[in-house]
């Protein structure tokens, strides 16, 4: 009498019943777009994520405190910053942060919100004019659940996107083609960046 959970050769391998048949499902359009971006699944793992939510764990309020370069920072304003995401969905993602450790939307002051709001439309326009985009995609995770990989501190992103932009690479080859390095790419957001008016913050 053999074992039962043995399988012979002739026998060939038992299906696996908790994997469904490709035809289980019939493919369908369901209306939406995909951004695939399987490079950052090593960011979601866990690489480079704060250990807890305090200000000293942080990348977004230890950034400020580096040099540009070193930071990825692209601006600097009164109340809020514009750095490069270093695990991006697309070349040239930004995100607008307060310097203010701060998790959610309705904590921000007036003022913040403001400056939040204005960076944010200063992005798009430099990143239209050095990258030529055909459109972009703008939010804010609030919390963990909504997909925030660091909800202890608000950011706002700002995600260019080209036609066709979710290419068979992501899917096939699982590789993000990203065109040039992140220093670069913040040099030449920042060498755009428009600068204060004289006498003006």
């Amino acid at each position: 009498m053999r074992d039962e959970a043995a399988t012979s050769a002739s026998d060939g391998p038992a299906p696996d019943p908790t994997v469904e048949a490709p035809d289980a499902h019939p493919r369908f359009d369901d209306g939406l777009d995909r951004l695939w971006t399987p490079h950052r699944m090593v960011y979601i793992g866990g690489k480079d994520k704060p250990a807890d939510d305090t200000t000293g764990q942080c990348p977004f309020c230890r950034a400020p405190s580096m040099s540009d370069e070193d930071g990825l920072i692209v601006a600097r304003g009164d109340t809020a910053y514009v750095v490069l995401n270093l695990y991006p969905y697309n070349p040239g993602h930004l995100m607008v942060v307060p310097y203010r450790h701060v998790s959610d939307y309705t904590e921000l002051s007036e003022t913040e919100t403001v400056e939040v709001a204005h960076l944010t439309q200063t992005a798009m326009r430099v990143v239209r004019a050095v990258s030529g985009p055909d459109g972009f995609n703008l939010g804010m995770n609030q919390g963990t659940v909504a997909g925030a990989g660091i909800a202890a501190h608000l950011h706002q992103h700002v995600v260019p996107r080209w036609s066709g932009d979710a290419n068979f690479l992501p899917i096939v080859a699982q590789t993000k083609a990203v065109p040039e390095l992140l220093a670069d790419t913040r040099s030449k957001l920042a060498a755009a960046w428009p600068r204060p008016a004289e006498g003006h913050a």
